[in-house]
């Protein structure tokens, strides 16, 4: 047993609490998925490497000890006694018995330190480090990628916060000497893609982490199989990077979407001349009054959640997924009225009945319910769906950007009179999400304000003049189009 202080919370750094159940359970784990992994390939040549926190409900997660396999050592051949325990802050705690000749001496793994950053910015309840030949070979298909991405795969579905319509975007640092020396590019990496569970390390293999070891290792089985997939795919000549996984362009972006046009591009090369590259390689898509009319947003979305607004909140009120609309919502009224934004009003507390917190509560999944009982339809502007189909079939990667959540976007694109258009969608994003411009990007928006901050943040920026949307300044300076056509 492990000795107890403070209500009978075991003392992590004692001898009894290192010989634990848990603990020795926890080793035997780590040396039991390192001989699986071997047969994977992910862990050969001494390569790779484990680690898993020692789970005791006791003990708050930040705190709970480490597990961590060794370096430089046969993967297949450990056993539970070969681990290194360490504390919550990356302490040695326990150090393995030297062997005898051949033998290396006893050394915990050149990746703790990255390790130790996922189980810091990430909560992790373990991590897993991949030499996986997939997982090295797919970030050369782009050399100077500083990103691998991949969309519309049944295993997206496998990685924490992802869908099968969703666009999975992989961090890829650049490898060095000295695995130690990673610490700091992957930390960065970490950081800037906050929605990630795996760090790419260029000719090297992957990071992946979960909140538990099952967590972690489903993730990196449906990391490998993506992998996997995409390379199989660009030898197969397809785009694993779009939804339709259409002809693989060229290194100039073009797609020969026909034998004319391959004949076309042929005889160009053979008389030297320039092949046609896209001035554009990505268009970010305004919903509201740019690709649906603003009266379907405001005569039917709204009043519709407005009508079945006490109906919903009432029949899912003790739902995990309700209960936390109700946080977000309490966050931005309590926000509205420290900025004194004119017409807040407090919502009661979460002691008062359920019938005044409802009165106060603004819907938020009603629309599913709508489109799921086909009550809602999708409404997009008759011109849009053959542009979308156009812009794929060039190469070019759509994505829609709008304050709406990415789940109302999904379900209007998703339940249209034209179709399922998702299917020429790469990604949703809504305002929690940031970004950074390139002046290969357009955006397409109704909304004047909109269109100056995505000018002054380096893209390209066309304004939607549609029926019903509200007049613009003059001399605006903007391009403006009242059909995707002109695009």
């Amino acid at each position: 047993m492990a000795t107890a202080v403070n209500g009978g919370v075991p003392l992590l750094s004692s001898q009894a609490y290192l010989e634990s159940t848990a603990v020795k359970e926890t080793r035997g784990l780590v040396s039991e998925l390192c001989r699986q992994f071997y047969t994977l390939g992910w862990v050969s040549g001494t390569g790779g490497s484990i680690t898993i926190k020692v789970h005791e409900d006791s003990i708050v997660k930040r705190q709970q000890l480490i597990v961590m396999s060794p370096s430089g050592v046969q993967k297949e051949r450990m056993v539970p006694e070969d681990m290194y325990v360490l504390s919550a802050s990356g302490e040695i705690l326990c150090t393995p018995v030297k062997k005898p000749y051949p033998h290396r001496p006893p050394k915990c793994t050149d990746c703790a330190p990255l390790f130790m950053k996922a189980y810091e910015m990430r909560d992790a309840g373990a991590v897993i480090h991949s030499h996986g030949l997939e997982s090295c070979l797919v970030t050369m298909l782009h050399p100077f990628s500083r990103e691998f991405r991949i969309t519309h795969m049944e295993m997206i579905k496998g990685i924490k916060g992802h869908g099968y319509h969703d666009e999975l975007v992989i961090p890829i640092i650049e490898n060095t000497a000295h695995e130690g020396e990673l610490t700091e590019s992957l930390a960065k990496a970490i950081e800037d893609y906050p929605k990630a569970t795996a760090v790419l390390v260029r000719n090297h293999g992957v990071y992946v982490w979960g909140d538990s070891w099952i967590n972690a290792k489903t993730q990196a089985e449906c990391y490998h199989y993506l992998f996997e997939a995409a390379l199989k795919l660009h030898n197969l000549g397809l785009d694993w990077s779009t939804p339709l996984h259409g002809s693989i362009h060229n290194s100039k972006g073009y797609e020969y979407t026909n034998r004319q046009q391959a004949g076309s591009v042929k005889a160009q090369l053979q008389n030297r001349n320039p092949v046609p590259e896209p001035s554009r390689h990505c268009i970010i898509l305004d919903i509201e009054g740019t690709t649906t009319p603003i009266s379907f947003v405001t005569d039917v979305l709204f009043p519709y959640a407005r009508d079945n607004l006490r109906k919903h909140l009432t029949a899912t009120y003790d739902s995990a997924e309700t209960q936390d609309d109700i946080k977000l919502i309490r966050a931005q009224v309590k926000d509205d009225l420290e900025k004194r934004v004119p017409g807040s009003v407090p919502i009661p507390s979460e002691d008062s009945g359920k019938d005044d917190i409802i009165k106060c509560i603004v819907a938020g999944h009603i629309w599913r319910t709508g489109f799921e009982n086909k009550e809602l339809q999708g409404v997009v502007f008759d011109d849009v769906p053959e542009a979308l189909g156009e812009w794929q079939a060039t190469g070019i990667k759509v994505y829609i950007y709008s304050s709406g959540s990415r789940e109302a976007q999904r379900l209007l694109f998703g339940n249209t009179a034209h179709g399922d258009l998702r299917k020429y969608l790469c990604g949703f994003f809504d305002t929690t999400i940031g970004g950074q411009a390139h002046s290969q990007i357009l955006f397409l928006t109704d909304v004047y304000e909109e269109a100056v901050a995505a000018k002054a943040a380096g893209l390209e920026v066309i304004i939607s003049v549609r029926p019903g949307n509200g007049p613009l300044p003059d001399n605006h300076g903007f391009t403006t189009v009242t059909s995707f056509t002109e695009v």
